[in-house]
């Protein structure tokens, strides 16, 4: 991030690091350095983060460890810097078959809920596995979860739909109704 960061400003580089020299610049006239954020979960990648990128996104991160370890972790690091963006991946299906889509879903995700970082985040959000944390259900429910997210304390959220082409379809244009 040292090296990173300065670079796509235009910024001259000389580090001479333990593992690592980078030394020289890249200047392309015009160009905007872009954000950098870093998909961090653990207390370490946090810290770091917040002190060094712009901020976060997650993945398969549910509201609870959203708002009370992500959030809070990544903003106490950037204290004195702008504030963190935080981004909220997850999986988005409105369906009339709830039991069935969910059930998919742990199959489909097993492996993941057994990634020790995903595994982490999962026992922290106080869940067995992805399923639970999949957003889906009726319009109601999916609203109601999607609010629940927004009063995290997350700035954005990225959402992935998922299901037949006809329930994708319907929620994405669900959730293109909504607005931020």
């Amino acid at each position: 991030m040292e090296v990173l960061r300065p670079l796509l400003r235009g910024e001259a580089v000389n580090h001479h690091g333990e593992t690592l020299t980078a030394v020289g610049s890249v200047a392309i006239e015009g160009a905007v350095a872009p954000p950098v954020l870093v998909a961090a979960l653990g207390p370490a990648m946090l810290k770091v983060t917040g002190e060094l990128a712009d901020g976060t996104i997650t993945w398969m991160t549910g509201p609870r460890t959203l708002e009370t370890h992500v959030v809070p972790s990544i903003t106490k690091a950037a204290q004195g810097r702008p504030a963190p963006r935080i981004v909220a991946g997850l999986h988005i299906c409105l369906t009339a078959d709830l039991e069935s889509t969910r059930t998919q879903y742990a199959t489909d995700f097993a492996l993941s809920g057994q990634v020790p970082e995903y595994r982490a985040v999962l026992d922290r959000e106080g869940v067995d596995g992805p399923a639970e944390i999949l957003i889906a259900g009726d319009e109601s429910a999916v609203r109601k979860e999607l609010d629940r997210l927004r009063d995290t304390g997350i700035t954005d959220l990225m959402l992935a739909p998922i299901g037949t082409p006809a329930e994708q379809a319907r929620t994405t244009e669900f959730v293109s109704t909504i607005g931020g």
